[in-house]
């Protein structure tokens, strides 16, 4: 049976939409009260497991999922070994760097050698600022990025902007983007050689359908 790792939080509505597209509701991983972690749809052609967004990518490498939707930041984050098929057009962010408002920093060359960086994306902060040649201590944590600056433990961070509502709220600014994030169809590689439960006539529908909504756009 065809199984789909889909993510928890702000990509999931979006994902399920996307899928009725095809046929498949997973629509009751919406419902109030609803605590189930795997679901067939309606029509019971297929599986759904619900998991946190940096987790879709491991499921689907490992063969528990044959397709899956995650955010291209995880995609950059994880490193992981999967077959990126569509860039599905939804949940539109970016990832950057920000300072205090109050900075003399206003571009990332900006920053001093040997500053501290604070990030929970911490291989996409280091890749960067290797490839500018510029060494920093990257120092990882978990939540609350914006902490960093403001309590003086690092001169910027490197997080996930959308509105950037939070930034502005914090008293911190922008001043560097390192690359747009969207969310992504990913496929196990194996499983998308060999047609795995006839995997390539939903992404070929799939295909079509994000096709028509970016058509509809322009």
């Amino acid at each position: 049976m065809l199984t789909i790792a889909l993510p928890k939080g702000a990509l999931l509505k979006d994902s399920i939409r996307l899928l009725q597209s095809a046929g498949l509701d997973f629509s009751a991983f919406l419902e109030p009260g609803n605590r189930q972690l795997q679901i067939l749809d309606r029509q019971g052609r297929a599986k759904a497991l619900l998991v946190r967004n940096s987790d879709v990518p491991v499921y689907v490498e490992y063969g528990q999922a044959q397709l899956g939707v995650v955010g291209y930041d995880v995609l950059r984050e994880k490193t992981a070994r999967v077959a990126q098929l569509i860039d599905l057009g939804f949940g539109g962010c970016r990832m950057s760097i920000a300072v205090k408002a109050s900075s003399p920093y206003r571009s990332a060359l900006d920053l001093p050698a040997h500053c501290r960086i604070a990030s929970k994306f911490v291989h996409c902060a280091r890749d960067y600022f290797h490839d500018l040649d510029l060494p920093v201590e990257i120092v990882p944590l978990s939540g609350s990025v914006e902490l960093g600056p403001i309590t003086g433990m690092s001169e910027a961070i490197v997080d996930l902007v959308a509105t950037g509502q939070t930034l502005r709220e914090n008293g911190l600014v922008e001043i560097e983007t390192l690359f747009e994030s969207t969310a992504r169809l990913i496929a196990n590689p194996l499983a998308y050689r060999i047609n795995a439960d006839g995997i390539g006539d939903l992404i070929s529908q799939l295909r079509q359908t994000v096709a028509q909504a970016i058509a509809a756009t322009c």
